[in-house]
């Protein structure tokens, strides 16, 4: 609001140079004061006259300016930020902010400048920067013109010292309620690594705040769950912190989230959930390779397990059975005797792989053995086994109570012919072997073909229980994988791997499938076939589904504030789907398809904002007492009252806040006229000096 308004005020234009005049003023005054002394007659009528003359040539004019007065500016600074969207807050900044408009309204001269301050969706975690917004929305105008500042906000702001000084009172209008109170979960402390099957100790705390009702005092109920599994539940206690050991079931990233149950009352359930992507790590993944005889492929599986540093081997190849007569005295052979009973009775929960490499029925591993080892399977452990020709005859460990496990039976034929394996296609779906044309040598033909070499023998099986990702010579099954009860088993029909490694036909990916399937029998998340995951960057949440059926993956999301919506979906390559969405806001976003769960989190899962949550002033004081300025509750005064107070004055007090007049104006046009006309001037002049002579001449 602009006022025009004519100010009239007397200004100094001098003839001559303000140094010369005052020299000239000088001397007038010293004349004077001579002739003051002296007693001369008409002293004082010469000291009149010398006066004027420096008047005239002091020039006075009269300075006319035609201003234009500016509004008063007072910035309405409203905190929109997460932590404001909870319980009755929107309502509260509704109706504080137009009863402020209208306040402002009223008040002649007066400006509003309305200063809205949201959370930044590109800031993993920025807070309410209330007053950085002040003092830019501040810098844009003249500072003569600030009238106030007048905050709506909850008090949490994350950027005190963005405020260096104000020109006006800044005051604050608090939301919120007295009787509000809020329950979080923190954590304390967390690796970011753990060894897998040992106990790794997690700090939490619970903590109240506000006015906890008596009945939810002291204690709090606390899920936690790993990769979305079924959750264990506890009773902790509440502004305490305590520890808690947990065991990570499997390598790679595990997902923990963690829940304190939302009770009635609470403002809100942002903080109630954290979670945790601690990398499990295998200490040192203990490995069994039995070799049943000496042969060219070997050396591939102990070069493969012995690459991995964390892996500890424990190799036995059978050079000697026990039927064997050469005359040899046991006590002249170098070679160990094979503790078996050791091995497959007392210690064979120890390790996470046995692998049969061409293993044949030698009287060795009696049938109690082999029902252990199946045990041990259906328990959680894992069975690799290579066959070779022994597998197809007599000898065969299909034979023994091991057969109760192996998902495909030998029929006693041995295919003796080239053949270049091929991915079946279950196996384009399986995360053991799809892609691995990637790792291929030369590209697919034309004709489907892979681009590897062949290999040249086949153990024949019928009715494969299990999945069957690869086929050989005839398309017959050439790599099954299966689950019995708790653990897995695997099964190479062929002992020609290694034909790859030596570069057969320019060989193949030897190394990545058996890599593959090995870390696929230890129960490696990457290589689940049933699979859902999201990943994020920045904002941007991609969820992945992997699946062995052909059907598209319908995918639920659920927001941090509750909201679900379903995601759309495409396949990307077989058997996995993928989509896309934008996290508008920081915190929890839980993914099911009605099967699986998998959570991500934008930021840290209870943002800034939610760290405190109760209306508090403690934070705005030096800026409220810097600037002079008070504070009212919403919940108090719906409608603050304004006044208008001079600059230095209180500018607060029950039930009002003060705004200061800046009276700042710009000049539109000056106008100069003479005080005094010039002829005006010598005739005063004239006049009085011929009165000083007429008075000397009496």
């Amino acid at each position: 609001m602009n006022m025009q308004i004519l100010d009239y005020e007397i200004a100094f234009t001098p003839l001559i140079p303000q140094q010369l005049l005052l020299i000239l003023a000088l001397i007038a005054l010293a004349f004077t004061t001579l002739a003051l002394w002296r007693r001369l007659p008409g002293w004082a009528l010469r000291g009149l006259a010398l006066c004027l003359v420096l008047g005239a040539l002091a020039q006075p004019v009269i300075r006319q300016e035609d201003r234009e007065y500016l509004s008063n500016i007072v910035f309405v600074v409203v905190d929109k930020t997460e932590s404001q969207s909870v319980d009755i807050r929107p309502e509260q900044i509704a109706q504080g902010v137009a009863a402020l408009r209208a306040e402002i309204g009223t008040l002649e001269g007066f400006e509003t400048r309305l200063v809205e301050v949201e959370n930044d969706p590109g800031v993993a975690d920025d807070g309410s920067m209330m007053l950085g917004a002040l003092a830019k929305a501040a810098s844009e105008v003249a500072t003569n013109r600030i009238a106030g500042a007048l905050l709506v906000t909850d008090g949490q702001i994350h950027d005190a010292p963005a405020l260096d000084s104000f020109p006006a009172p800044v005051h604050v209008l608090l939301t919120g309620q007295k009787t509000d109170w809020d329950r979080r979960l923190v954590i304390t402390n967390a690796p970011a690594f753990a060894i897998v099957g040992e106990p790794v100790t997690l700090q939490l705390r619970v903590e109240d705040q506000g006015a906890v009702p008596a009945a939810v005092q002291g204690m709090a109920h606390l899920s936690i769950s790993v990769d979305g599994g079924p959750a264990q539940e506890f009773d902790v206690e509440t502004g305490r912190q305590f520890e808690l050991p947990l065991t990570l079931p499997h390598g790679g990233a595990n997902v923990l989230q963690f829940t304190v149950r939302t009770e009635a009352g609470e403002l809100t359930d942002r903080n109630n959930a954290a979670v945790l992507s601690i990398n499990g790590v295998r200490d040192r993944l203990r490995v069994l390779l039995v070799s049943g005889e000496p042969h060219a492929g070997e050396r591939t599986w102990r070069n493969l397990l012995k690459s991995d540093s964390a892996v500890d081997l424990v190799h036995f190849t059978i050079l000697r059975s026990p039927d064997k007569q050469d005359g040899v005295p046991v006590r002249e052979l170098s070679l160990i005797a094979f503790p078996t009973r050791e091995l497959f009775l007392e210690k064979i929960d120890e390790f996470d792989l046995i692998i049969f490499d061409r293993y044949r029925r030698r009287g060795i591993l009696p049938n109690r053995y082999m029902q252990n080892v199946a045990d041990y399977v259906r328990r959680g452990g894992a069975v690799l086994v290579a066959s070779g020709p022994a597998f197809g005859g007599t000898e065969s460990i299909a034979r023994t109570p091991l057969n109760s496990i192996l998902p495909a039976a030998p029929t006693a034929r041995v295919i003796e012919k080239g053949f270049v394996p091929r991915i079946s296609d279950l196996g384009q779906r399986h995360p053991v072997t799809e892609s691995l044309d990637d790792f291929a040598p030369r590209p697919v033909a034309e004709d489907g073909t892979p681009g590897w070499g062949r290999w040249l023998r086949l153990i024949e099986t019928v009715a494969p229980e299990g999945q069957t990702v690869m086929t050989g010579a005839d398309d017959k099954p050439l790599l099954v994988l299966d689950r019995v009860d708790e653990g897995r088993i695997a099964m190479l029909m062929s002992d020609h791997a290694w034909l790859w490694s030596r570069g057969f036909e320019g060989g193949g990916p030897q190394l990545e499938l058996l890599r593959r399937l090995a870390h696929w029998t230890m129960k490696e998340p990457e290589l689940e076939e049933e699979r859902l995951s999201g990943t994020v960057e920045g904002d941007a949440i991609t969820v992945t589904r992997r699946s062995l059926t052909q059907e598209q993956a319908d995918i639920t999301v659920t927001g941090p504030d509750g909201s679900a919506r379903p995601l759309e979906t495409s396949e990307v390559s077989p058997g996995r789907w993928v989509g896309r969405f934008k996290g508008e806001e920081n915190g929890l976003y839980r993914l099911s398809d009605g099967d699986m769960e998998a959570v991500v989190a934008i930021g840290p899962t209870a943002p800034r904002e939610f760290e405190q949550t109760m209306a508090d002033l403690s934070r705005l004081q030096p800026v409220m007492a810097a600037t002079g300025g008070g504070s009212l509750r919403l919940e108090d005064y719906a409608t603050p009252q304004l006044r208008q107070v001079r600059e230095g004055r209180t500018a607060a007090g029950r039930g009002w806040l003060g705004v200061t007049p800046r009276n700042a104006y710009i000049a539109t046009d000056i106008r100069q006229t003479p005080a005094l006309p010039a002829w005006l001037l010598l005739v005063l002049v004239a006049g009085v000096m011929v009165a000083a002579w007429r008075w000397e001449g009496r």
